[in-house]
């Protein structure tokens, strides 16, 4: 699931965005940073076509939650909203792998964090990190990955 915030939404919006997700993507449902402003959440997925099942998904929550929650991809719905790029489930799509250096002024990595940190999450450099942190944070966590791919 590839959440993309709309200016002046934030990673703090997709945050919120990723507790509504996470129950039901299932136990192995990990969330990383895109090392930019969005938040990507990965799981092992038996429920039939991963692409359809989560546009179904990004449907639901934009009808739930349509101050917070956009489906389509038009750019003049996206503004204070998180879009629920469900297209991403896709073989001919890309996104960042994760711990990849970004190239930007600011060199962040996309990071896997916790659900605690998603849940914590009140301001967007909660989720910024750089690639010192990240290496701090792999002594301390383990690879956060490692369960999706055992």
């Amino acid at each position: 699931v590839d959440l993309d915030p709309g200016p002046p939404a934030t990673v703090v919006e997709c945050c919120r965005v990723a507790l509504l997700v996470r129950d039901r993507l299932g136990p192995t449902a990990v969330a990383k940073t895109s090392g930019s402003k969005g938040l990507q959440l990965y799981a092992r997925w038996d429920g039939g076509d991963p692409r359809e099942a989560m546009h179904g998904l990004a449907r639901e929550l934009e009808a739930a939650e349509p101050g917070l929650v956009v489906s389509r991809m038009t750019k003049s719905l996206r503004g204070g909203k998180v879009l629920f790029d469900w297209s991403q489930n896709n073989t001919a799509k890309t996104t960042v792998a994760p711990y990849s250096l970004r190239g930007r002024p600011r060199p962040t990595v996309s990071t896997p964090v916790t659900w605690d940190e998603v849940e914590a999450c009140t301001a967007p450099e909660d989720l910024v990190f750089t690639a010192p942190d990240v290496l701090t944070r792999v002594e301390r966590h383990g690879d956060l990955f490692a369960g999706l791919l055992a």
